[in-house]
């Protein structure tokens, strides 16, 4: 289906289909935190690093719409000390998840709304950090393909939306070619 104003190309990576509204699910489900134990380690034992991480790497690519040189190394900055003191003082890091999974949703037309926005960081925030990164990581990847024919592998996840695989299991998914 395709809907006008809808960005596809490296944005829809898995090529999902929109809704009436112009909105689609999630690439990888919320809690398929195991495919990608790096993050969800991270996640889980250094939040602060792991959103900072994934905020960073958003920021770069809503203002150079191309991935971050530095997107797989852990650098301390301004939003991870923020994440720290809020999570050390009051046990609430997630609210600066809020705003970053709203970007995310809005970025790539993703359904959703304020309120599971603000639910999805509060019940579960490494389910979150993870689901996010992983996201980004979609379009990261499209966008190192060169001319976009390439094939993406993602691990731990099927090619068609819908279907089931185990965890461990690679496969391939043809690459957007960019619209």
């Amino acid at each position: 289906m395709s809907i006008p104003g809808v960005r596809s190309g490296h944005r829809n990576v898995r090529n999902l289909p929109y809704d009436e509204h112009g909105k689609r699910d999630w690439s990888v489900s919320l809690f398929g935190c195991f495919a990608d134990m790096g993050t969800c380690c991270l996640a889980t034992w250094c939040p602060c690093l792991a959103h900072a991480k994934n905020r960073r790497r958003l920021d770069h690519l809503n203002r150079h719409n191309a991935p971050d040189p530095r997107r797989n190394r852990i650098l301390p900055s301004e939003e991870g000390m923020m994440y720290l003191f809020l999570e050390v003082a009051c046990d609430m890091g997630w609210i600066l998840q809020i705003a970053t999974r709203r970007n995310i949703r809005e970025r790539y037309s993703i359904d959703g709304s304020n309120f599971s926005d603000f639910m999805v960081p509060f019940c579960c925030p490494q389910c979150d950090i993870v689901q996010s990164s992983r996201e980004l990581a979609l379009e990261e990847e499209a966008c190192t393909q060169g001319d976009g024919h390439g094939e993406i592998t993602i691990q731990g996840e099927s090619a068609s939306a819908g279907s089931s695989t185990d965890a461990t299991k690679e496969t391939s998914v043809p690459a957007a070619s960019s619209a």
